[in-house]
């Protein structure tokens, strides 16, 4: 027992070992301002998706996993749906295919996507109450139900989002030996039976994947996975925990909007508010804004009172360094 998890933690050790080198590598080679943030998220949301296929290889408990996300948004506030959600990552790339083909987004108006980002409280909302409905069970069973047993549980939801391509359980996309998955088919699965199983799975992934080439990152707009995490931040009691927090400085903004331009999820407090921490829960942390703002020290990550990350003057070529 001793011997295992002592190489399970050796290979914990190679595995940061590879992404922290992958990161200095990206730091030293991308000479541009304006993508090295991105270039650098992008390979972090792989080894995190790699990442995730081990831990859910190796523990079959799902509400140990949750749990870690969930302090981990306390302490760092919404950057695990920036950097390390393997659902975002999907999206992203969808962007990267969409920019090759030179297609526009749709922009959204700023009453729709606020509305948006209040639906995924009533789609939570609605998650964690299904269950009780359908449930034939006593109401005293309820808890134990829901949250320990069935093929649909809260957790399943919220871990959604989370779920690799390759699992270790069965799946009804299966190819030759890999149980292929994708974010939510066991539910979908679950509730359209095995008749419309792979019919049901597949609309999704269309409906998900077309709609995020046409709007940027739509399903982060009301994901109640990301619902979730931004309850956390909304308590008095946690809004001063997380360490990790975009601030502005309002003496250094011009207003000239690329923030709010370049943001995927069109978040306006950045470019709305005069100065100080941005404290919305809608920002995931991706600092796309950060990364365009082209005015010096402008915009920062701090992290416990120490800047992470800055705006650079990269309209000037003496300052790209």
């Amino acid at each position: 027992m001793l011997l295992e998890i002592i190489s399970e933690l050796l290979k914990l050790t190679v595995f940061a070992g590879l992404a922290f080198a992958g990161v200095l590598v990206i730091l030293i080679w991308k000479k541009d301002l304006k993508t090295k943030v991105s270039y650098m998220r992008f390979f972090i949301q792989i080894m995190a998706l790699i990442g995730l296929f081990y831990l859910f290889s190796c523990t079959n408990s799902l509400l140990l996993i949750l749990f870690a996300i969930f302090t981990m948004t306390l302490i760092l506030g919404r950057f695990f749906c920036g950097w390390l959600c393997p659902f975002g990552l999907y999206f992203d790339l969808v962007a990267v295919i969409r920019k090759r083909l030179n297609v526009r987004y749709w922009s959204l108006s700023e009453k729709l996507n606020r509305n948006l980002n209040r639906f995924r409280y009533v789609l939570l909302f609605f998650f964690i109450i299904l269950p009780f409905a359908l449930s034939p069970i006593e109401p005293w069973q309820w808890a134990l139900a829901i949250f320990l047993t069935g093929p649909f549980k809260p957790i399943s939801v919220l871990l959604g989002p989370v779920e690799p391509l390759v699992i270790p359980w069965r799946s009804v996309l299966k190819i030759y030996d890999l149980n292929i998955s994708y974010p939510y088919a066991s539910i979908i699965t679950f509730y359209s039976g095995e008749d419309f199983a792979l019919i049901s799975v597949f609309v999704f992934i269309a409906l998900t994947l077309a709609s995020s080439f046409i709007v940027r990152r739509f399903w982060c707009r009301f994901c109640p996975t990301g619902a979730s995490f931004a309850i956390l931040n909304k308590f008095r009691v946690f809004k001063w925990i997380p360490l990790l927090r975009l601030n502005k400085v309002e003496e250094k903004c011009t207003k000239c909007g690329i923030c709010k331009r370049v943001c995927p999820l069109r978040v306006t407090e950045v470019y709305d508010q005069k100065g100080g921490d941005i404290a919305t829960s809608m920002c995931m942390l991706c600092l796309r804004c950060v990364e365009m703002c082209p005015y010096e020290d402008c915009l920062k990550l701090n992290m416990a009172g120490r800047t992470l990350f800055k705006s650079r003057n990269w309209l000037e070529p003496s300052k790209i360094k």
